[in-house]
């Protein structure tokens, strides 16, 4: 498991409001997703005609960390790819799902898999996140001697039924994402899958060999 640094969170909200008799939190987030929105909306323009399939034909399955914009990092617009994420980029059987429905019904041709450097998957285990579960739904806090929960109980020991996929080593992660696509049953052979990893201090993508190896595409008569 990764060393652990100290992570910090906050939460902004207005005070609470009454609202129909029900006092709720007005947050300031929600306000300024609408107002971007209300932005991005004014301008859309021809984008509203964009087709289904994606133009350019491939599809990234990746992180949902936040650091990473695979717009930026992959130069992408509105339109041209699928971009499938989840915590680690892992190909869970939802994101085998997903890519099934990418290639089958809707054209791509190619696929990534593209995990990072500093991964949040890297600093718990299965048994970790059980166990904070198991006392407590609220926020846990990491420190340099590892995950506390800070909130009240009950917690709840479904989370023993959860495959958590976390992480020891993101390149060796690559590899087995890459390996476990590439034998699935319901996909193509003829599709070629490409491992790298994001370096998070750089922005660069880097390739990780073995498993874009694994990754090739069957050769096709």
């Amino acid at each position: 498991m990764k060393s652990l640094a100290p992570f910090q969170f906050s939460i902004a909200c207005k005070p609470f409001v009454k609202s129909r008799g029900v006092f709720s939190i007005m947050s300031r987030i929600l306000d300024e997703v609408l107002a971007a929105n209300r932005t991005y909306g004014a301008t859309f323009g021809a984008k509203g005609q964009l087709a289904m399939p994606p133009g350019r034909r491939f599809a990234i399955l990746t992180c949902m960390d936040a650091r990473l914009d695979p717009a930026k990092f992959a130069g992408l617009a509105e339109g041209d790819a699928h971009v499938i994420r989840n915590a680690g980029g892992r190909a869970s059987d939802d994101a085998i799902r997903s890519l099934v429905i990418s290639y089958k019904l809707l054209g791509t041709r190619e696929w990534f898999v593209i995990h990072h450097t500093d991964c949040g998957m890297e600093t718990f285990t299965d048994e970790i996140i059980r166990s904070l579960l198991s006392q407590s739904l609220e926020q846990a806090v990491i420190d340099s001697e590892g995950w506390h929960d800070r909130g009240a109980g009950p917690g709840s020991d479904a989370g023993e039924f959860i495959d958590w996929l976390t992480i020891r080593d993101v390149r060796a992660s690559v590899v087995t994402d890459v390996r476990r696509i590439r034998t699935h049953p319901l996909v193509s052979p003829t599709i070629p899958i490409y491992g790298y990893l994001y370096d998070v201090k750089t922005g660069v993508l880097v390739e990780v060999p073995e498993a874009t190896e694994i990754g090739a595409a069957a050769a096709t008569a």
